[in-house]
């Protein structure tokens, strides 16, 4: 569709089509009491090189920074729900629950590739270590949307935030196994050094918390604590890409760092108004990156991957509240919530590409790309029941949606003020 010779041109018209057409997805999504994330995600979908080709494909190739652009707001956005006050109450129960839903899904994605599909130890740990992963991202957005609050959401965002730690850990482990595997040997180097790496950006992210939370003073106008807030997490967001490592981890200790050391709840709000758009964006680039016409090679194995991940995300949360003697509607409903998968996934995806077999490392990326999509489809609605089902969405946000019947048979409580 675009023949201009300016670049810039196209970039601009680029973001302005895919801009549009998230929010005319979004009203339908509305329509339809469907979360916005997957209005944006179905709009990439449309706009994309496999349908509609509005976008062209050297446009979306060039634009992966966006994604770890808005994975670093995100991720400093989850640190503020790690105040000390809050760790302190759901402390030991949020790190076991994240290990039962995080190493169970990995461990029954792992045996059943290996077993069922008879796939090399390698590939099924490769892909079982990413089927650890959750994505904040929707999870964060759909709880904004609803403006859902309260035990249950502060327990679900710091078992996302975990999660990805989590997974990102195990991922460095697996990796270095399956480099050993490749030239014959495994040293408890390099298992160890990747640890230590993210332990390392954990350390970056702490000092750059304790840094801005200097910088941000409250003589400060609130253009420049913007300002310099944008500027500090893209600095770290960069940091982390010369390394090879995921944003997520640094941004959002600095966040949590932030949050304790000032107890600034206005700089999240801040955030909040700003990143709205490079949110719809990077949900509308996931969409447009998934090629229609490789779901037919994914087959059973991507089916599986699919339905198997979220018996073990499920599961596991389940195990985790019951052992840690959480409520009943945690128990039942937590693990409903921990179905997306996205940004992470996809980024350790490629990386676990280029240590497989050509044909294996394009057919863990297929999985991973087309699930991801699912997921995302998927999830947000998850999400929203869980929400709505465990009372952590407010009434009136209820009403807003026209629901009443799903009222009725929550029987929810009006609220005192």
């Amino acid at each position: 569709m675009f023949n201009y010779t300016n670049d810039i041109t196209t970039i601009l018209c680029s973001l302005s089509i895919m801009l549009f057409a998230g929010f005319l997805l979004t009203r339908l999504s509305k329509l339809l009491k469907l979360p916005y994330v997957s209005g944006y995600i179905i709009s990439g979908i449309l706009i994309g090189p496999y349908v509609l080709k509005l976008i062209p494909t050297n446009i979306i190739s060039n634009m992966g920074f966006l994604s770890d652009i808005a994975l670093a707001f995100i991720a400093f956005n989850v640190g503020k729900f790690f105040k000390l006050d809050i760790i302190k109450n759901t402390g030991i129960k949020v790190i076991i629950i994240t290990l039962f839903e995080s190493l169970l899904a990995g461990i029954v994605v792992t045996l059943a590739m290996h077993w069922l599909f008879n796939l090399s130890w390698d590939f099924s740990l490769v892909l079982g270590a990413i089927a650890t992963a959750t994505a904040p991202a929707s999870t964060t957005m759909t709880i904004r949307q609803y403006k859902a609050r309260g035990h249950f959401v502060d327990i679900l965002l710091q078992i996302v935030a975990l999660d990805d730690v989590l997974c990102l850990l195990i991922f460095s482990v697996v990796t270095a196994i399956c480099t050993g595997n490749a030239g014959g040997s495994t040293s408890a180097l390099d298992v160890i050094l990747p640890i230590i790496y993210n332990i390392a950006v954990i350390g970056l992210g702490a000092i750059c918390g304790w840094i801005l939370s200097k910088l941000l003073t409250p003589k400060r106008s609130q253009d420049n604590r913007l300002i310099l807030a944008v500027a500090m997490l893209l600095a770290l967001s960069g940091i982390c890409g010369l390394l090879d490592i995921s944003p997520l981890l640094s941004c959002m200790i600095c966040g949590a760092t932030y949050i304790n050391l000032t107890k600034d709840s206005n700089l999240y709000k801040q955030l909040d108004n700003f990143t709205p758009p490079i949110l719809s964006l990077f949900f509308i680039l996931s969409g447009m990156k998934l090629d229609v016409s490789v779901l037919k090679t994914v087959g059973i194995i991507g089916v599986v991957y699919f339905i198997i991940r979220i018996v073990g995300k499920y599961l596991g949360s389940y195990l985790g509240a019951l052992i840690t003697k959480e409520d009943k509607k945690t128990q039942i409903y937590l693990g409903l919530a921990m179905i997306p998968q996205a940004g992470v996934a996809i980024g350790l995806a490629y990386l676990g590409q280029r240590l497989l077999p050509t044909d294996l490392g394009n057919l863990l990326l297929t999985i991973i790309l087309s699930s991801s999509v699912l997921y995302e489809l998927v999830g947000p609605i998850s999400a929203k029941i869980a929400l709505v089902y465990s009372g952590a969405i407010p009434k009136q946000e209820v009403v807003k949606e026209e629901d009443k019947t799903l009222i009725n048979n929550l029987e929810l409580k009006p609220s005192h003020k």
